[in-house]
């Protein structure tokens, strides 16, 4: 079964942070720089939330707040579901649908040791997928070992 640690174990575990100064603006910055849609919001080694795209549109686009004036600990999710590396892929997605998230962070002892996307469970069972139907295919065709 997958876990996800064994999906950070192929993705990486660099976790991208702003500190809850930090402004809208600079936060967008560097969740484009960095090609991810969301951000976590740590003084130091404490998290207090998770700054998304959906944060910036429902929280600060709508309700028309300046950006460049605006910091990230006025806006973000400070309700953060987190799992552990021992949660299996389909835990990590039935949570993320039931909080109707995307990002999770992946705590162990208490510190993060990564994030996973909805993207990156997607992908995950796309693979997973592909090898079951590649295996029952060869089995058709008398290729299985068996």
């Amino acid at each position: 079964m997958e876990t996800v640690g064994n999906i950070l174990g192929d993705k990486g575990t660099e976790v991208f942070r702003v500190t809850p100064e930090t402004t809208v603006f600079h936060a967008v910055q560097q969740m484009c720089a960095r090609r991810v849609g969301a951000i976590l919001v740590c003084d130091g080694t404490a998290c207090s939330g998770i700054f998304s795209e959906r944060d910036l549109m429902n929280r600060v686009i709508l309700p028309g707040l300046d950006p460049r004036a605006t910091p990230v600990s006025a806006v973000m999710t400070s309700d953060v579901a987190c799992v552990q590396p021992g949660t299996t892929a389909s835990e990590a997605m039935a949570i993320m649908t039931e909080r109707r998230c995307r990002h999770l962070p992946v705590v162990e002892n208490g510190e993060i040791v990564g994030i996973v996307s909805i993207g990156d469970l997607v992908r995950w069972d796309s693979r997973n997928q592909a090898f079951e139907l590649r295996m029952l295919t060869d089995y058709i065709h008398g290729k299985y070992p068996g």
